[in-house]
């Protein structure tokens, strides 16, 4: 008797067609193009979950900008003055600060605009 793998075969394809689960059309549905459109996607998840963090670094900046702008100072000045401070906050924590508490970002603001001006 010829040995065939179908069972081995049948798992392999399956495993292609469970990770193409939700696709549209032929996409969940044929082996091939399920398989094709899978492996895309997995391709493009390995680099959005690197691109998001970026993304989100332009996002936070933005924003700090924005706010910055509302208390007559720019995005790099007021980092600047962060850092001479010695006020550790990281862009996240600032952006949060600057949609959420703009009084708190006030505040934040001009304790370190006073020792450029004493």
């Amino acid at each position: 008797m010829r040995a065939t793998g179908k069972p081995a075969s049948r798992h392999r394809r399956n495993k292609w067609l469970k990770r193409a689960k939700g696709f549209r059309g032929g996409r969940h549905r044929l082996y091939r193009t399920a398989r094709e459109a899978a492996q895309r996607a997995m391709s493009n998840e390995y680099k959005h979950r690197r691109t998001r963090k970026r993304d989100f670094r332009r996002l936070w900046i933005v924003r700090i900008n924005a706010a910055c702008r509302l208390f007559g100072t720019t995005y790099s000045r007021f980092i600047n003055s962060l850092k001479k401070a010695n006020i550790l906050l990281d862009r996240k924590v600032l952006a949060d600060l600057a949609v959420h508490d703009l009084e708190a970002f006030g505040k934040l603001v001009r304790e370190t605009q006073e020792p450029q001006t004493a």
